[in-house]
């Protein structure tokens, strides 16, 4: 059975941040539990793994897994705290002598190539807007609303009936953005906020409050929700659906069953 391990579960600023001295940054500094890096996830088979977006804590969050080669990427969008640490990733592969396989929407590759013109030295860029198979899971992808932010893309993995899906930035999704999440045994879902005051076109994640209302329409077995910001402690308790989670670091799934560890 896979194993979906978080890399990381903060927003795109990470916690603490390095202005702050709220309670959660404050905490997060002296004792740790809050402290988030910025959202990724790792897809383990136990002999090979996939992760989901790269951002600048990737180096952290490898030797934090211990691990010492990344041979392949799926990447949701092309924001800074999703695709930072992809130099870092090509460096490897370069001091590694192979290349590595960066799958993405094909309107994310350019941007990308843009940003890192040299990564196609040591990355090979696969479109997978049309779907893939990677590891026996069958991947869809689609574009999603990410409010004054633009766009995203989320994934959906099918793997022998089992099926969850990832979406960490997004907000106010239609019935077409959200026809792929309908009864998934999973939804990683980006909340950054329990509830955020800001005037909705000022914005560009779910809040918990409105994650739970998008929760009662998609229906999912089970649901994590991650990309959380410095409003998150997780010392304290929220009013929450009973079958939602919020991510920690290091938080192993097995992927085709209910269980969190």
């Amino acid at each position: 059975m896979d194993t979906l391990v978080f890399l990381g579960t903060g927003d795109a600023m990470g916690v603490p941040r390095v202005y702050c001295s709220c309670e959660t940054c404050t905490e997060a500094r002296e004792q740790g539990e809050n402290i988030r890096l910025r959202s990724s996830v790792l897809i383990d088979n136990g002999s090979d793994f996939l992760v989901i977006d790269c951002g600048p804590d990737w180096r952290r969050q490898m030797e934090a897994q211990g691990v010492r080669n990344m041979r392949r990427l799926l990447v949701t969008h092309a924001h800074f705290d999703h695709i930072g640490g992809l130099p870092e990733w090509a460096d490897s592969c370069r001091w590694m002598g192979y290349k590595g396989q960066l799958y993405a929407p094909a309107e994310v590759i350019p941007i990308i190539e843009r940003q890192y013109p040299w990564l196609r030295n040591q990355i090979e860029m696969i479109p997978c807007d049309e779907g893939i198979e990677l590891d026996g899971w069958t991947i869809d992808t689609w574009k999603v609303n990410h409010g004054k932010n633009g766009y995203s893309y989320a994934f959906r993995l099918e793997k022998e009936g089992y099926v969850w899906v990832y979406c960490p930035d997004s907000i106010s999704l239609g019935a077409e953005e959200t026809r792929l999440m309908h009864g998934a045994d999973l939804l990683v879902l980006g909340t950054s906020f329990y509830y955020e005051a800001a005037e909705l076109s000022t914005r560009s994640v779910y809040d918990m409050t409105e994650a739970a209302e998008l929760l009662q329409t998609v229906k999912p077995q089970k649901a994590i929700y991650t990309h959380m910001s410095h409003d998150v402690d997780m010392r304290k308790s929220y009013i929450l659906p009973e079958n939602v989670t919020l991510a920690e670091t290091g938080m192993r799934i097995p992927l085709g069953s209910s269980e969190i560890s």
